[in-house]
């Protein structure tokens, strides 16, 4: 049984294995207060550590973590990671709330060809939906 509710999303999620120099560039699967879940078409053992940034919005979103487990799903593996440091939660809270806001902006093009800045979208969604929004 999972200590957090997971949040589904298709966010782009940039992560770097250990000290490597490279970026890989993959899609966030889902996410809670704990951790994280995302698609890679690399195996990465568990333990590994992690860093990861999420570019939704300026500024980025940076954490490190750990590979808690990496299951082989078709022709990719899906990877969990959970967070190293405490203070990352409250940063995860942020996160979650602009990739529902990115949704936002993203379902007005596609339902009313309106063409949102990140801020316009922020606020409507704010105005619209942050009193509901799960503490």
């Amino acid at each position: 049984m999972r200590l957090y509710i997971r949040h589904p999303t298709d966010v782009p999620i940039d992560f770097q294995i250990g000290g490597q120099a490279s970026t890989n560039r993959e899609t966030l699967t889902n996410y809670s207060e704990g951790g994280l879940c995302f698609m890679s078409d690399v195996k990465i053992d568990a333990g590994t550590e992690i860093h990861i940034a999420i570019p939704i919005t300026p500024p980025q979103f940076h954490a490190t973590g750990i590979v808690v487990w990496c299951h082989k799903e078709r022709d990719n593996y899906l990877v969990g990671i959970k967070f190293s440091e405490e203070e990352t939660a409250y940063a995860v809270r942020m996160v979650e709330q602009l990739c529902y806001i990115e949704h936002y902006k993203q379902s007005i093009k596609q339902s009313q060809g309106r063409d949102l800045t990140g801020e316009e979208a922020a606020l409507e969604w704010i105005d619209k939906y942050a009193g509901d929004f799960p503490t």
